[in-house]
């Protein structure tokens, strides 16, 4: 009996996942999602054409878009390291956020300081941020 009730016990275990295979299979034909790789007709020379192979971009391209995401996401990092006025300084000259650009003398005339003084404050910031990302 301990035999039969392992083997039994292993039957029912393959028949369920047979079952679960079997209705995958089914559902397959009649769902309507669209795989990359699935087959949409063939070309001339009778060559298999599938939906990647229309849908493909430049390999460079997509690295380079990714890789203008890390660094963007390191630099905001790094960007809040800065103190109040090193953010204000270069968000204010290079128009980050929702911030026109504006000259030194226009930044120094709203901060109070002077241009001289403004150079400075944008040039260690940006030192900074160079060391940073180093």
């Amino acid at each position: 009996m301990r035999f039969r009730g392992k083997w039994d016990r292993r039957i029912s275990i393959c028949v369920s996942e047979i079952e679960i295979l079997m209705q995958l299979r089914a559902t397959k034909r009649s769902r309507h999602d669209v795989l990359l790789y699935d087959s949409i007709g063939s070309d001339r020379e009778g060559n298999e054409i599938s939906l990647i192979d229309i849908l493909s971009t430049d390999e460079d391209d997509v690295l380079d878009r990714v890789q203008m995401k890390v660094d963007q996401a390191q630099l905001q990092e790094k960007f809040s390291r800065l103190s109040k006025r090193e953010r204000l300084v270069l968000e204010l000259r290079y128009g980050l956020g929702d911030n026109e650009r504006q000259t030194q003398r226009q930044i120094s005339r709203l901060l109070g300081i002077s241009r001289s003084y403004v150079s400075r404050i944008e040039k260690r910031a940006l030192s900074k941020l160079q060391g940073e990302m180093c």
